[in-house]
């Protein structure tokens, strides 16, 4: 007599096997033979469910199906989808940060200019995205922020370095932002549930704190983007209008430089001032 049973994978305790068999035995001259027959590929939940199975119930232990049920739950609400269209904007943001800086040190004003007026554009867009879609994720509250300020360090400082803008302003953006970076890798470590291992350190689909931008720090990238394309274009435009215009409008841009060191200054103070500015999602015990 042949029998045949349908295993899956959820109901090993002793490993691991990427796909659900049928165990068929036969009897054949008083002895028992068995063989594996494999059955359809399992989908990722069984899978996850197998894991969890396996790695927190030692073989003489049985293990509930509703406190099973609810680690495969707690499994999936840890991670998000990263891989959006507002990220992928921000993403390419990121990229396009040391094309740009290449192109102003070689002098190639207008495809600079090009690519930095592209890259304020996919600023807008992927924020609006984002909110009129519901694409907001914890990982996009923090590459936005961090691709803005890549663009602007680059930018700041292929500028001092081509002495386009005074090397004192230079060093305000790159001091604040280089500061916020550090407080970011701080805020990731402590908030991040353990095991703290490097790998999930860098695993963007692993929320665990939120970086809310302040009023002021809004405020401070538009003018530094304002200061920083026009610092860019002006030795272009500079070519084709008058002596007094030009000093004109030297001068306008030698005011907004004022205000974009104050507004720089201020925004790296609200950071350290403001109990909003960071959230953490989890604490380091992995409880929510």
């Amino acid at each position: 007599m042949i029998r045949s049973i349908n295993v899956s994978s959820a109901t090993l305790r002793h490993g691991i096997i990427h796909s659900p068999f049928r165990l068929v035995t036969k009897p054949s001259n008083g002895l028992r033979f068995c063989r594996v027959r494999p059955l359809s590929r399992p989908s990722r939940p069984s899978i996850i469910l197998a894991r969890l199975y396996s790695d927190e119930k030692s073989p003489k232990e049985n293990i509930k199906p509703t406190e099973l049920a609810k680690k495969v739950l707690q499994e999936a609400a840890k991670r998000e989808n990263i891989y959006t269209i507002p990220n992928m904007l921000t993403f390419g943001r990121l990229l396009a940060s040391p094309v740009i800086g290449y192109l102003v040190v070689t002098h190639q004003t207008s495809w600079a200019l090009a690519v930095f007026g592209l890259s304020c554009v996919t600023d807008l867009l992927d924020g609006y995205i984002a909110r009129k879609y519901n694409m907001q994720t914890v990982v996009g509250s923090v590459i936005d922020p961090m691709a803005d300020k890549t663009l602007m360090m680059t930018l700041a400082t292929c500028l001092a370095v081509s002495g386009d803008i005074p090397l004192y302003i230079a060093t305000l953006i790159l001091g604040r932002d280089f500061l916020l970076f550090l407080s970011a890798l701080y805020y990731r470590y402590i908030s991040l549930p353990p095991p703290k291992t490097f790998t999930r350190y860098w695993d963007f689909s692993l929320p665990s704190a939120e970086v809310r931008p302040t009023t002021i720090s809004k405020y401070n990238t538009f003018l530094q983007m304002i200061y920083l394309g026009s610092s860019l274009v002006f030795p272009v435009l500079s070519q084709s209008i008058t002596i007094e215009t030009a000093q004109s409008i030297g001068m306008a841009l030698k005011g907004l430089e004022y205000v974009v060191a104050t507004t720089t200054i201020l925004s790296g103070l609200s950071y350290v001032f403001s109990k909003d500015a960071v959230k953490i999602l989890s604490k380091p015990n992995g409880k929510p």
